[in-house]
């Protein structure tokens, strides 16, 4: 292979122009970027819609009906890509709910007309769901007090424990005394039933001297 056809090959490659794949879209940065913002506000929205009407399938349709009023459920069914037998369960919890409205659509043949639903304005549906956290938070401030009044401000002693029970004895000093004495001494000076006493009032004494003297 030539060297200079290779070049030349290079020179004509760098001079073409472009062209994407067929089928592919060609965005410019700007435009890039905001595509992508509003797919995460999209899927910011659903979020918060699916922490409202509890589920993403219920905040997916809330938003069909949004963007396409008078819907049938059938096309609400088609739009978002959900079974139909689901669209129709979500659809008769949120009319029952008052989150959205419904009315049989006007026909001019005969036949079993379909409903036409339509969602109600967010501002109605926050409005709702603050009213309901409201309600919530009061009965957990109920509740709380309740448990406030209820509550035994003392510590209470558990079943296993049973409480401390002190005795005190009223015990007269000189009975202290004399426990704390010696026996023998006790004995010694033990009183006669007939009031007199073992000890000599006078010791040294002889009793016969006296009766000698007389």
């Amino acid at each position: 292979m030539d060297p200079d056809d290779t070049d030349d090959h290079r020179e004509r490659d760098d001079d073409a122009e472009y062209r994407p794949p067929e089928g592919d879209e060609v965005v410019d940065g700007d435009d890039r970027v905001r595509i992508t913002t509003a797919e995460e506000l999209d899927q910011r929205i659903v979020d918060l819609l699916s922490w409202i009407l509890d589920t993403e399938t219920r905040a997916k349709i809330y938003v069909h009906l949004l963007a396409h009023p008078g819907s049938t459920s059938e096309e609400v069914a088609k739009g978002t890509g959900l079974y139909p037998s689901t669209v129709r369960e979500a659809l008769a919890e949120l009319h029952e709910e008052e989150r959205v409205t419904r009315e049989k659509r006007a026909s001019e043949g005969a036949g079993n007309n379909p409903y036409e639903y339509r969602a109600i304005q967010p501002s109605e549906l926050v409005g709702g769901v603050a009213d309901q956290v409201q309600q919530e938070l009061n009965t957990i401030f109920t509740l709380d007090r309740v448990l406030d009044r209820e509550t035994d401000p003392e510590p209470a002693f558990e079943e296993d424990v049973e409480p401390v029970t002190i005795t005190v004895e009223d015990v007269s000093p000189l009975e202290d005394g004399v426990d704390s004495g010696g026996d023998s001494s006790d004995d010694d000076r033990t009183a006669e039933p007939d009031g007199s006493s073992d000890i000599d009032p006078n010791p040294g004494t002889d009793d016969s001297s006296d009766d000698d003297r007389e």
